[in-house]
């Protein structure tokens, strides 16, 4: 059944117009009408036959959703994770054991909170850390908008409630990466990664500042101060020491951060204090979490652990969850950065997320876990048939949305072809969902007639500006076809295929089937009955991070617009 309703092209003059569902739209505000968007996952890594109520996989939530950072107020968990210049922004979820979450919203979901206009994709939010303060029964999120406003937070009494405060702006801590430290006393900090206090010595070279922050102003106050310079190992010139976070455990301050990069060399060190300002002294086994210098070989490899957070559970018991990648094969992958947990031990004094050498484990044995079912990892078909009122948590656009380019309505979502596009640094008419397995299948059924060459929708793969496949229906020489485009920095036209007349207004399903870094593009005119292959086996390394840079993983979602050559 098509939900768009009977597509009719009416012509009036010269004008030619469509009608869907009592909708009149001129050819100055041409619609794409999607039914449905379908995605399954098929990793071979997932097919395996675990007791959901001991044992869970890694990660728990796949795809691009990195730098988790988690609180606990009694029995009840909060994850949250880096967006860049995605929005909403900031993901926030919920969790009885810290397996099984449920996104429950997004920490910023207005524009008040969150203006990405003009930043590149993989500036915007960087490292969110989020902290409960039970002195005053108070969530904090605390992050930085690289390219916008800097370090700022955001607080909320009730995190189901999706009422975050506006931005409270921190002019005075420099720097990425800020976290809050609620002390015993009710006294707070704020620690974060900066340049040292002097010229840096080295490439990479960076500190962990601290900082007073009063509860009741929102303000830094005092003298900030270095409690860490370069690394755990000055000698060594370490690179990038980041992502700090701070915790009081039997009377000592703790003080974690992750060191290396966030390549294959990423890693978690530990040291300790009796102040709260130092001086920290590091773990003679340090680093606490790495997986560089294992085999490639491996099975299962998981790269580029770190930038973690410890969390104590009810009982006392200790885990750590932090970011991991997983590459198809060297430094490739499309999934972005995704989140893992781990149970931490302990010796001598010191968390241990996990042994040198030991390679991170798929399967992990943990008691008195609640199953549900769940589309945030794994193997599984999650379809969204448009059928509420609002869009579902997954979606997400790329920056902030200045103008109403978008509308659920009977069963459809329907994107204006509005005149921006996916390769200018601007908020396009593109909805996507993050691609999650290493082997999948992603599809679109969709109503558009397009008025003219500029007109096109579709189905897109986005890796950021330069780096993505469109596949979508357009007109060539005022005949409608399907046109594939592959951009790795420039745009190479991979396939055409002009539609017959009969099938031109017939809905059109539109279907990705990715591989590991090989991925096919399909197309039915008769609800799947048949497909006809537009192209098989093309290269999709553009996709990965190691070949398009920055931090963000793929998506895949709808897409139109009115101005499709602009990169041709």
């Amino acid at each position: 059944m098509l939900n768009c309703g009977k597509l009719i092209l009416l012509f009036l003059g010269i004008f030619p117009f469509i009608y869907i569902k009592g909708q009149t739209v001129t050819d100055e505000t041409n619609r794409a009408c999607f039914n449905y968007f379908q995605y399954r996952g098929m990793d071979s890594s997932f097919d395996k036959k675990i007791d959901p109520t001991k044992e869970y996989l890694n990660p728990i939530i796949s795809g691009f959703y990195p730098d988790p950072s988690v609180c606990r107020k009694g029995d009840d968990f909060y994850m949250v994770h880096s967006t860049f210049s995605y929005y909403p922004g900031i993901p926030i979820f919920h969790s009885k054991d810290l397996v099984n979450w449920k996104q429950i919203g997004f920490v910023l979901n207005r524009p008040s909170q969150l203006n990405l206009d003009g930043i590149r994709l993989s500036g915007g939010i960087y490292a969110p850390a989020i902290e409960y303060n039970r002195h005053n029964d108070t969530f904090y999120l605390i992050t930085t908008c690289v390219d916008g406003i800097g370090n700022f937070l955001v607080k909320t009494k009730d995190p189901f409630e999706n009422n975050w405060s506006d931005p409270v702006t921190l002019p005075k801590v420099g720097g990425i990466d800020p976290s809050l430290f609620f002390d015993d006393d009710g006294s707070a900090y704020i620690v974060h990664n900066d340049a040292p206090a002097r010229v840096p010595e080295w490439e990479g070279h960076r500190a962990i500042w601290i900082h007073d922050f009063d509860v009741n102003t929102d303000k830094t106050f005092g003298e900030r101060k270095v409690i860490l310079d370069g690394g755990v190992d000055k000698s060594t010139r370490p690179v990038w020491i980041e992502g700090p976070h701070i915790y009081k455990i039997d009377g000592k301050y703790y003080l974690m951060a992750a060191e290396g990069g966030t390549g294959p060399n990423h890693s978690e060190v530990i040291l300790i204090a009796n102040n709260i300002k130092g001086e920290y002294k590091p773990y003679e086994g340090n680093p606490i979490l790495t997986q560089r210098g294992l085999p490639e070989s491996r099975t299962d490899a998981i790269t580029s652990v770190g930038h973690a957070d410890l969390i104590e559970t009810p009982g006392g018991d200790w885990y750590a969850v932090f970011l991991g990648c997983r590459p198809y094969f060297g430094n490739y992958y499309n999934t972005g950065r995704e989140t893992f947990l781990l149970p931490v031990m302990w010796k001598d004094g010191f968390p241990v997320i996990l042994e040198k050498g030991e390679a991170l484990p798929i399967v992990v044995t943990k008691d008195s876990l609640a199953p549900q079912q769940n589309t945030l990892t794994g193997n599984f078909v999650w379809k969204d048939d448009f059928n509420i009122e609002t869009l579902d948590y997954k979606w997400t656009f790329i920056r902030t949305p200045r103008a109403e380019w978008w509308s659920l309505k009977d069963g459809a979502i329907m994107l204006n072809a509005i005149p921006q596009n996916i390769y200018e640094v601007t908020n396009p008419a593109f909805v996507g969902y993050r691609q999650q397995n290493l082997v999948f299948e992603a599809e679109i059924e969709m109503v558009f007639t397009p008025q003219s060459d500029n007109d096109l929708a579709g189905l897109v793969c986005y890796q950021n500006e330069s780096h993505n496949f469109v596949f979508g229906k357009t007109l060539i020489d005022g005949k409608s076809a399907l046109t594939l485009d592959r951009s790795e920095k420039n745009n190479k036209r991979i396939a055409e295929y002009i539609i017959p007349e009969q099938k031109s207004r017939n809905p059109v399903i539109l279907k990705v089937m990715g591989d590991k870094d090989k991925y096919s593009f399909q197309a039915s005119f008769d609800s799947g009955t048949t497909w006809i292959d537009i192209a098989s086996g093309l290269d999709a390394k553009n996709l990965s991070t190691q070949v398009a840079g920055g931090f963000t993983g793929t998506m895949i979602g709808m897409y139109a617009t009115s101005t499709k050559h602009s990169n041709l």
